[in-house]
């Protein structure tokens, strides 16, 4: 296998809302998809939420770079949102922060 050299970061994030806020949660995490599509250097950003567990929650990203997903990290925007998402939300959010690594068999 090889590792696929690109300057591409894929996030899959996963969280899981306290228990009687899960359509408070899904409801903020929805109003929160399109600006962070807008972002520059987004190329992907989709909200799902896990069939057979109500309010587990996963955003599957991907940004050109390291540079544009820090950029949007720490955005204005998404500085105001963290207090607000912990309320939601059981744990940190780091908590469920994964970055995805491609790689592919050789050939």
């Amino acid at each position: 296998m090889n590792d696929t050299k690109n300057p591409y970061v894929t996030v899959l994030w996963e969280a899981r809302a306290k228990a009687g806020r899960e359509a408070e949660m899904k409801a903020f995490m929805t109003a929160a998809v399109t600006p962070s599509r807008n972002d520059l250097g987004n190329i992907d950003y989709e909200a799902h939420e896990v069939e057979g567990q109500p309010g587990t929650f996963i955003i599957y990203e991907r940004w050109e770079n390291r540079d544009a997903l820090d950029r949007h990290l720490s955005a204005p925007r998404m500085q105001e949102l963290v207090p607000q998402l912990l309320e939601l939300m059981e744990g940190s959010i780091e908590e469920g922060i994964r970055l995805l690594q491609p790689f592919r068999p050789a050939q």
